[in-house]
């Protein structure tokens, strides 16, 4: 048995799953008549598909990356410039949420076809992003990202939404995907460096965001926290943080046998807690991000680490994960390139065969599209085209 601590390639390839299934189930939102478990369950609704449990899992693996990440940093530099990084990578998932979520109420009445404006503000993230190698002059370095941040702020000014009558400009509103995943992970990160990962304060920090949770599903909280919210997100990013914490420092004590029963233990405890507060606190849902959900969801991502724990970091078996493994190492940019795909479809007038938009030939399609992004990603990496925040 061999385990790996400096870098949990278990992590990896729980990413790289969780970016698999994250493309597919948005590729197969567009096909008709498969099973309904597969599918979001409505926002009226009291219940979980599968759909509705991967964006929770790529938040509690967000979490999983923090104690690694962060924690090397607290032993090499000041907390200026520790909080300087988290803010700028928050800040980045921010807008780019931002341009997505506008994206949603888009107006004919723009400038610029949707589907450019789409290629554009991807391109433009790609210039501000990019993973520029050492070997490339500052002044090189500089032009490229001015040039992102100039061609951003255009996409921004030319923008309309809304209808043709009535068109505005650009508006916040949900935050879309990579902006909740980007205040979430500010918080989070921000309240582990203050604490300079001391479990037991995370394990206090973790609860105290599950039960501002609880207690505004619940209606028992009656304030409203601007950046929190309702710690949803929060709560699922600081789980994997403690989790990630927990497995290391029972790794330090050489009590690698002991992860399973504790780990069997929480994910199994989390998921019986959801279903218990779950008639008190609005039920199960993914829309209104309720504490069932949150329990439930992280639950399963306990459970499902410690899977990837046992097959990769004990049994050696990542070669299982080797053809997603791009999705793993450059996440980000394997999630971006659906939208470039889509904006293609849309500017070339391209339709699947009709087999494939129906039933099986539909999922099917979905899963080779998410295939094909993936080896994709890798392609680009290998040409050091990956961003990185």
């Amino acid at each position: 048995m061999s385990i790996k601590t400096s870098r949990l390639l278990s992590i990896d390839a729980f990413r790289a799953l969780t970016m698999l299934l994250m493309i597919f189930v948005n590729d197969v939102s567009g096909v008709s008549n498969i099973p309904s478990w597969i599918e979001h369950v409505r926002a009226d609704e009291d219940g979980l598909g599968f759909a509705d449990t991967v964006f929770p899992a790529f938040l509690f693996i967000v979490g999983l990356s923090v104690p690694h990440a962060i924690g090397y940093r607290i032993q090499q530099q000041s907390f200026l410039k520790i909080e300087t990084h988290i803010v700028l990578r928050s800040l980045a998932l921010i807008v780019m949420g931002f341009f997505h979520v506008n994206l949603e109420s888009y107006s004919s009445a723009a400038l610029l076809p949707y589907a450019v404006w789409e290629i554009i503000i991807t391109l433009g993230f790609f210039l501000v992003w990019l993973d520029y190698p050492d070997t490339l002059s500052k002044t090189v370095r500089y032009i490229l990202t001015g040039s992102g941040i100039v061609l951003l702020a255009l996409m921004a000014y030319l923008y309309k939404g809304g209808d043709a009558a009535r068109p505005h400009g650009m508006e916040q509103s949900w935050g879309g995907i990579l902006g909740i995943i980007g205040w979430a992970y500010l918080v989070s990160a921000t309240v582990y460096l203050l604490i300079r990962g001391r479990f037991a304060w995370l394990l206090g920090a973790l609860l105290v965001f599950l039960a501002i949770n609880i207690a505004t599903h619940g209606g028992w909280f009656p304030f409203s926290l601007w950046v929190i919210g309702d710690a949803s997100s929060v709560t699922l990013i600081t789980a994997g943080a403690f989790i990630s914490a927990l497995y290391s420092r029972l790794l330090q004590q050489g009590r690698i046998n002991a992860v399973w029963l504790v780990f069997a233990a929480i994910g199994i405890g989390a998921i019986l807690l959801g279903f218990l507060v779950r008639p008190y606190t609005g039920g199960i849902s993914k829309i209104a991000a309720t504490p069932a959900w949150v329990l439930i969801c992280g639950g399963i991502g306990v459970l499902v680490f410690e899977l990837m724990i046992f097959l990769v970091d004990v049994k050696g078996r990542f070669d299982w994960f080797r053809v997603i493994k791009p999705a793993g190492t450059s996440t980000l940019t394997c999630y971006l390139l659906p939208y470039l795909l889509y904006a293609v479809y849309s500017l070339t007038g391209f339709h699947y065969p009709q087999w494939f938009n129906s039933g099986i030939g539909g999922i099917l399609r979905s899963f080779a599209v998410a295939f094909v992004l993936i080896m994709l990603t890798g392609l680009l990496e290998k040409k050091r085209l990956r961003l990185k925040i």
